[in-house]
């Protein structure tokens, strides 16, 4: 079942129990992936439906952020239980020590030396990584290991 199917059944349970919230949150979800394939005339598969998914959790946690920062609690709340809903679709996350493993894999792979060389190797890594790693902190390791 792909991913997509699975959040179609999801969207359909949550109509049968009658949550709201979490309806709504899967809703928003399933009308940003018809919008990109209507836009691009094609299928998405689920590497393109998790980027998706990974660009919605971004702006959740900068609006909780300005939300917060405005004194809107209950906007940021409503937020973060929309971040949660669409965080049950991501696969799952990388520990830094993984990661940290997968920096050092890529640097051997591509003989990077300095920070010069710092896009070639992010490259690398956001094929592998992506949806899997929070793409900041990978940065933040690509980083430290160019600069030894």
């Amino acid at each position: 079942m792909s991913l997509k199917d699975r959040i179609n059944d999801d969207m359909k349970a949550a109509m049968r129990a009658r949550e709201t919230g979490r309806l709504a949150a899967v809703r928003l979800l399933l009308a940003a992936i018809k919008q990109r394939e209507v836009d691009e005339r094609t299928t998405l598969d689920d590497a393109a439906v998790i980027a998706i998914i990974d660009k919605m959790i971004k702006q959740r946690k900068d609006s909780i952020s300005q939300f917060e920062a405005a004194g809107r609690t209950d906007l940021a709340s409503q937020e973060s239980a929309e971040m949660a809903v669409l965080a049950t679709y991501m696969p799952a996350q990388l520990s830094e020590a993984e990661i940290a493993a997968e920096v050092e894999a890529a640097v051997a792979q591509t003989g990077a030396t300095g920070p010069a060389d710092m896009g070639k190797l992010m490259a690398v890594l956001k094929g592998k990584l992506a949806g899997r790693a929070d793409m900041t902190a990978v940065s933040a390791l690509v980083k430290a290991a160019l600069a030894k």
